[in-house]
């Protein structure tokens, strides 16, 4: 792989001189604050700008200027930042004398738990804040039901800081192997199994060594850290078909993809129910939202009245009355309007996907955007991620071949295409990120100079 120390480091003096604001922000931020963020996604070098405002799919920096986003508050906003529809519904319930933290039941949370079943074709629904806590519980649900402990997850795939499932998320030279981070349980590494993503001979000899002691087997169908890409039909099959037969559970987390490709989760589209699924993000219409829902007789075990009951409380601000407002405005706009948003929003990304490969091969330079497969998904996909593959005949069909630098340059996706778009004012995430209904195609096809123009200097390094 190339080496691009030089070329960084350009780009770092030209960003820290477009940003400086933010640099001085960043500095008195580290003082007060680990790293001077509070969460190591929104952490890059030299370091990350700050912002003042947020409209659509805009951002604006410290300094002024205005840049087009698509982290889109962690891929959550699929109507952009702070869209109308959800302001004025968190405004009219704060003027009605309503809205924050109460520690007590209404009827919002009922509201909101009985269309999130109905869209999902879950049975029960509990509430909790976070992706992290909801996979969480639902890996405790499944241990509980199950009375067994070992977890299976997919090398690649994050599930929130979930000391159940750190393991195989961080790529070492040994591949997805190690236990992530330290302070977690010392049986970690021999109680969470990493198997490979689409691999469905893998999955079947993982489950003929070690079914009987399996309690869940919990994956992405579009892992987010590990490309966006869409689990093979095979795959989710095999994942379904195995479980069942070794009496473990199906997690299915849908923290990114729920409602993100349909008005439901996106197992719909692959003809499968999982006994457990994970949704956050988007259901909270921007504010902190996440569930675990699935079957009764799995969820009761959340209840006060099970005996060796799992402590699925949910948190001080589980049912947040406005992320309860929030998440049912969203709710019930994106399935009233499922028809017209979903098939305009994949024509955006597919374009933006083929438009971003055409300009680098304009170029001379072979890209590849991960985010999309016909054979999966029909419905296309808003979601994605540019690789930079070494060789063309290069396989991106799993997490593995996207972080292996003998096969793709991952500094030049993370390090360089990060800073050199955001000198043209465009924010990415792994090369692209998550496309709202607000990026229009003016938007879009000023994206599309901005990668132009870092294609123009990658070319020019030689």
């Amino acid at each position: 792989m190339k080496n691009h120390e030089a070329f960084l480091t350009r780009l770092y003096q030209e960003y820290e001189a477009k940003y400086p604001r933010s640099r001085v922000a960043h500095q008195e931020a580290r003082r007060v604050l680990i790293d001077g963020v509070s969460h190591g996604a929104r952490l890059f070098e030299p370091f990350p700008f700050r912002i003042t405002a947020a409209c659509g799919p805009w951002v604006r920096e410290l300094g002024g200027a205005e840049i087009i986003d698509y982290w889109q508050g962690h891929y959550a906003n699929i109507l952009g930042h702070n869209p109308p529809l959800i302001v004025e519904a968190l405004q009219a319930e704060l003027a009605r004398g309503f809205g924050l933290q109460t520690g007590l039941p209404d009827e919002g949370q009922t509201a909101l738990a009985a269309l999130l079943a109905q869209a999902t074709g879950a049975e029960k629904v509990r509430l909790t804040t976070s992706g992290t806590l909801a996979t969480m519980y639902a890996i405790m649900l499944a241990r509980a039901f199950t009375g067994r402990d070992v977890v299976l997850k997919v090398g690649g795939g994050w599930h929130g800081a979930n000391p159940l499932a750190l393991k195989g998320v961080a790529r070492t030279q040994a591949g997805f192997t190690a236990v992530d981070s330290t302070g977690i349980s010392k049986s970690a590494d021999q109680e969470i199994l990493v198997t490979r993503f689409n691999d469905v001979e893998a999955l079947e000899e993982v489950f003929r060594r070690r079914g009987e002691e399996i309690a869940c087997f919990i994956f992405e169908p579009c892992p987010g850290g590990g490309g966006f890409i869409p689990a093979t039909k095979a795959f989710m099959r095999a994942a379904r078909d195995l479980t069942q037969r070794y009496g473990a559970l199906l997690i299915l987390d849908e923290v990114i993809t729920g409602f993100r490709y349909c008005a439901s989760g996106v197992q719909k589209l692959y003809g499968v129910q999982a006994d457990l699924t994970t949704f956050g993000k988007i259901i909270g219409g921007g504010m902190p939202v996440s569930a675990v829902a699935g079957r009764a007789d799995v969820m009761e075990r959340a209840s006060e009245s099970a005996p060796r009951r799992v402590w699925f409380n949910g948190g001080t601000f589980a049912a947040h009355p406005l992320s309860m407002r929030a998440g049912l405005a969203m709710l019930e706009y994106l399935i009233a309007n499922e028809g017209a948003i979903y098939p305009a929003l994949a024509a955006k990304g597919d374009g933006l996907r083929r438009g971003i490969e055409r300009v680098f091969a304009d170029r001379g330079i072979l890209a590849r955007c991960t985010g999309a497969d016909a054979e999966a998904l029909p419905a296309g996909s808003s979601l994605g991620w540019v690789n930079f593959p070494l060789r063309e005949d290069t396989p991106l069909t799993a997490p593995e071949d996207i972080t292996d630098p003998s096969l793709c340059d991952v500094t030049l996706r993370e390090k360089a295409l990060k800073i050199g778009l955001l000198l043209e004012g465009v924010n990415v995430v792994h090369g692209l990120g998550a496309i709202s209904t607000e990026h229009t195609e003016g938007t879009l096809a000023r994206t599309l100079e901005a990668y132009d123009a870092f294609a123009k200097r990658l070319r020019a390094e030689g």
